[in-house]
Order: C-alpha cells, then sequence, then structure tokens
C-alpha cells in the first residue's frame, strides 16, 4: 500500500497541540507524526483501525493523549509492551517520544498487524516490533517488562492478573481509562496504584499507573 508524502498536518499546527499536553518534540519527531498519520489514514480506507477520521482529532486524541504519559511516568528506558495495540495507539507514539525504549506491540489482528510493521519499517523505528498473538497466550516472548500498556481494554482484571503473574512480572501498568472505570481497576489488590491524572483537554480520560505489588512468600511449616 502506498505511503503518502507528509503534508496531512503542518508542523506548526502539531507543535501548538502538543503545546497543549507540554511536550515538546524535536523536527524528527514531528516528522514521525506526520508519516504515522497519513499512513493511518491511507491504511484505514481499506481496514478499520480507528474510528476517527479528522488528522487534527487524531493528532489529539491519538498522538497527544497517548505522549502525555511520557510527563508523568519515566518510561525513558526498558521495555514495554502495548497490549491490543490496534493501530499502534500507545506503544508507537511512546517510541517516538523515547526513542530508546524498546517497544513490543501485541496485537492478534493479523491485519492491523500488518499495518503496524509497515509504520516502523516507514518511520525506521528501531527497537519496536510486533508480536501477533492474544496477550494471554504469551509469556516468555515478552518478559521481563518495564511496563505494559493498554489503552483499548474491555476486561481488566484478566489483564491485569496477566501482568502480575510470575511469568511476565510486569513492574508497572499505565491505563488510559474513563472515570466510570477507575473504581472497578482500584479494587484489584495485586497493583498498588498512583492517584490517576487527568489527561488535558475535556474527554475525561484519566492515566492511572500501578506499580506491582509483591506477593509475600508463603508461610512454612511450624518449627516442631
Amino acid at each position: 500500500m502506498p505511503t503518502p508524502s507528509p503534508a496531512t498536518l503542518p508542523a506548526d499546527t502539531i507543535q501548538r497541540a502538543l503545546g497543549e499536553f507540554q511536550i515538546v518534540l524535536d523536527d524528527s519527531q514531528v516528522l514521525k507524526i506526520q508519516q504515522y498519520t497519513n499512513i493511518l489514514l491511507a491504511w484505514n480506507e481499506k481496514i478499520n483501525l480507528t474510528a476517527i477520521r479528522d488528522p487534527l482529532e487524531i493528532l489529539n486524541r491519538h498522538f497527544c493523549e497517548c505522549m502525555y504519559a511520557a510527563s508523568t511516568v519515566p518510561v525513558e528506558g526498558g521495555r514495554l509492551a502495548d497490549v491490543g495495540s490496534g493501530a499502534g495507539f500507545p506503544g508507537l507514539p511512546l517510541k517516538i517520544i523515547r526513542p530508546e525504549l524498546e517497544v513490543i506491540l501485541i496485537e492478534s489482528n493479523i491485519k492491523k498487524a500488518t499495518f503496524l510493521a509497515e509504520v516502523i519499517r516507514d518511520l525506521g523505528l528501531e527497537g519496536a516490533r510486533v508480536l501477533v498473538s492474544r496477550y494471554e497466550e504469551l509469556s516468555e516472548e515478552v518478559a521481563p517488562l518495564d511496563f505494559v500498556c493498554s489503552r483499548a481494554l474491555g476486561e481488566f482484571a484478566p489483564f491485569l492478573e496477566w501482568a502480575h503473574s510470575e511469568k511476565v512480572a510486569a513492574k508497572q501498568v499505565i491505563l488510559w481509562i474513563g472515570a466510570r472505570d477507575l473504581l472497578e481497576i482500584e479494587k484489584i489488590p495485586a497493583w498498588e496504584w498512583r492517584e490517576p491524572f487527568p489527561v488535558p483537554r475535556p474527554w475525561r480520560r484519566l492515566l492511572l499507573v500501578g506499580t506491582r505489588r509483591i506477593q509475600p512468600p508463603a508461610p512454612g511449616p511450624d518449627p516442631q
């Protein structure tokens, strides 16, 4: 599928939007957003990657909202898995803003995974790869993980149980959620949750970060 030239979003428009989220990018990173947006719009005519069609709304809702996490969570290095990556959000925007981050995109849909591979190739994103799989079927293929994140989950409990399990042992989990999901998630005891961060702009979205609780070892038999 041909990739159009990067002219959908002017650079100054991108920088203004990023400024509202207190995000600073250099010219090469802005170019990657332009290229990514154009590839997304071209592919979206063939397969349903996002319901958002307006380039400016894509910029704000997908890129800015995802990159905002980098200002609240220290993801400068380490390994991050994006579960149910879909069109690559939040994993690839985090890779753009933090190039040294190693990113694994987990996506079970083959067509979407093919799209992700093309974005990685066209943008020259070293240290990013796609795994075509359901997350429940993965363990040593992704471990060890410093961060695991998701933005499009329907069921949080099994995902958080998987991320906390010994076979994955993610250190931190990053979630983009609606306010109504907060109470359900905070009841899950395996994670110590920070105070949620409201995402800028009036979408009522929250950024929630949890740190893995270490389970104490089971008590041994009483000495005789």
